[in-house]
């Protein structure tokens, strides 16, 4: 029966792999675009946000993955935060807008703004431009994109980390998320994910599945705070998800 089982599960999730991808891309580049139409024909609709939850939802499904989600009423909605989490997988970023339920963008590679449609949606609904390129003058480009994100009540999500974890472990937090926060005056809430690694692991060419977890911290003020205080802020938010990641993978 166990060898029977195995066998059915590996069956489901090469099946699984070989709709996810594509259906990932089509879809994504759909939704972009209702997104888009919806966002030139009246700024700011809550209705965009409510299409890139429900994408975001479907995707975590059609991926064989549930999400639970803890700490959710410690978000004032009446607030805009930076929410720092670290970085797994591709399904993270689905997970954050889901878990969070708030409209909120995200730091976005210059050349994602290469991309037909995804483009214009991206920019129609305030998605932070990062041209890493650019040298010094980033710091002032993406302030000048946070700033417009936050006249337009948007809350921004960062992974310090930079990049996806390759063994599944976090990597220390890099400073950009934190000067964003005080130079802004955005609170931070810190997010630990769990679960997204074991189910769609970078470069992997099979998407197992599986369960997934959000816990959303306590905010953190940053009222007060200078650019001095930059490296203590980092340790502290880095230090509460990760021992929240121990405790949730062990």
């Amino acid at each position: 029966m166990s060898s029977r089982y195995a066998t059915a599960m590996k069956v489901l999730r090469g099946l699984r792999t070989i709709v996810v991808a594509p259906v990932f891309v089509i879809g994504t580049l759909l939704a972009a675009a209702v997104v888009a139409l919806v966002s030139i024909i009246r700024r700011d609709s809550p209705l965009a946000d409510t299409i890139v939850v429900g994408w975001s939802r479907f995707f975590i499904g059609l991926a064989g993955s549930r999400l639970t989600v803890e700490g959710v009423e410690r978000i004032d909605r009446a607030n805009q935060y930076v929410f720092i989490a670290n970085h797994l997988s591709n399904l993270d970023i689905p997970v954050m807008f889901v878990a969070t339920r708030m409209p909120i963008r995200y730091l976005a590679k210059a050349e994602l703004f290469k991309i037909p449609i995804f483009k214009q949606a991206m920019v129609q609904i305030g998605i932070v431009r990062v041209d890493r390129l650019r040298g010094s003058a980033i710091h002032s480009e993406v302030n000048a994109g946070v700033a417009a994100a936050q006249a337009r009540g948007h809350s921004l999500i960062i992974f310090p980390e930079g990049t996806r974890s390759e063994n599944g472990e976090m990597a220390p937090f890099k400073k950009g998320a934190f000067r964003i926060a005080i130079t802004n005056q955005l609170d931070i809430i810190p997010v630990t994910i769990a679960g997204t690694w074991e189910s769609w692991r970078p470069l992997s060419k099979i998407v197992m599945g599986g369960p997934l977890q959000a816990v959303i911290h306590d905010p953190i003020s940053v009222e007060g705070l200078e650019l001095s205080d930059l490296d203590d802020l980092r340790t502290q938010v880095h230090e509460i998800i990760k021992k929240e990641y121990e405790s949730l993978r062990a």
